[in-house]
């Protein structure tokens, strides 16, 4: 089952889609949030299916909203692409890297991308993200997918010289608003025949600039699941990114590349959708 959130910022609908037609079943469930994966509610959806429920057609061209509604966390794997490590001449990592985006950073798949207030290093980086479908502690590797409740596209925006440059931890540059677009949906683990092949890229004005496949991630979800959980609780909805693949604007020769007012950011993943961001300059609100 692939799961939307359309409608306004701040108002979105809990919907499906079902053979390209978008559906809207905020009449079954509330939204997509830490209580619906908790309590398994995509079965009050299925069995709506089952019996023939009519559900409301949604317009295609409306909004989506991010796949999930606010989550307790977003963590993200840092350097989780060999490649990628070799670019930014960081070393390798023996375990994985950790950091986390802020919860005002989730925003739809197809928003702007705002840049940062003083930003002149604003990076992309195209990333599949999972959603954690029930608690999740100290979780053994071979049971790590029980606890997926799906798959979908993430782009983790990065602002180099607030991460790099500013002293810290990454979340400086990592959390800005509009930093974490999700979706265009949630696949269900149904939908993805093999998470460990899927095919991924992202160009910027048209142009490609990161072309690879997850076959290539150094640390791969059950792990990442497992590890998570060493440290930490995992609650239903958050959302955990496993990292991108070299191309991204820090590593470019000779010299880096940014994201500038008026670019055009496309980005996808093999069976989970595309989304596309137009970066705008910082306005005060």
């Amino acid at each position: 089952m692939k799961l939307i959130r359309f409608g306004q910022e701040g108002h979105e609908k809990p919907g499906i889609i079902i053979n390209d037609t978008w559906y809207d079943v905020s009449g079954i469930v509330a939204d997509y949030n830490e209580a619906f994966f908790a309590n398994n509610e995509i079965e009050k959806i299925k069995s709506a299916i089952v019996a023939g429920v009519s559900l409301p057609v949604v317009d295609p061209t409306t909004r989506l909203g991010s796949v999930v509604a606010r989550p307790s966390k977003i963590i993200c794997i840092g350097l989780n692409y060999v490649d990628h490590c070799l670019e930014t001449n960081a070393p390798i990592p023996a375990e994985p890297v950790l950091f986390f985006k802020s919860t005002t950073a989730l925003c739809g798949p197809n928003d702007d991308v705002v840049i940062p207030k003083n930003s002149v290093k604003t990076d992309w980086e195209v990333e599949l993200a999972f959603v954690i479908g029930k608690k999740a502690s100290y979780v053994e590797e071979a049971d790590a997918l029980d606890y997926v409740a799906g798959y979908c596209l993430h782009n983790d925006y990065s602002e180099r010289e607030f991460q790099l440059e500013r002293g810290g931890q990454w979340a400086k540059g990592k959390g800005c608003d509009t930093f974490a677009p999700l979706g265009p949906f949630l696949a269900t683990p149904d939908e993805i025949a093999d998470v460990n092949n899927l095919k991924m890229w992202l160009t910027v004005n048209g142009k490609t600039y990161q072309n690879s496949n997850t076959l290539n991630l150094v640390f791969k979800i059950p792990f990442l699941v497992h590890y998570l959980s060493q440290f930490m609780t995992l609650l239903p909805g958050d959302v955990i990114s496993t990292g991108t693949p070299p191309g991204v604007g820090l590593g470019i020769k000779p010299e880096p590349v940014y994201v500038k007012p008026g670019d055009v950011i496309e980005l996808g993943i093999e069976g989970l959708g595309t989304s596309k961001q137009t970066a705008v300059a910082y306005t005060k609100k």
